[in-house]
């Protein structure tokens, strides 16, 4: 009978993959800023379609507060791509 060599991985003290834990996390945080502000955005639809109500469409929650989070938002993403992990 022939013998059969088992070939094992050794497992290497650093990862192969280039961004770390933190800068996930970092991502998991845009992504929550990112969808709080398309939920600020959300709504402002009238029962009645004929009817249009400008205090809820032209809102400063809807028209500033957030468009200003998603852009906040995406910069906590570029900042978790660049971000170096630590070694």
């Amino acid at each position: 009978m022939s013998e059969k060599k088992v070939i094992t991985a050794k497992k290497s003290s650093s990862s192969n993959l280039v961004l770390g834990k933190e800068n996930f996390m970092w991502m998991l945080v845009g992504v929550a800023i990112i969808a709080l502000g398309m939920m600020l955005m959300a709504g402002g639809k009238s029962s009645n379609p004929a009817e249009f109500n400008q205090n809820e469409v032209y809102s400063a929650r809807r028209i500033t507060i957030a468009p200003l989070l998603i852009i906040i938002g995406l910069g906590v993403e570029v900042f978790a791509i660049f971000r170096k992990p630590k070694a």
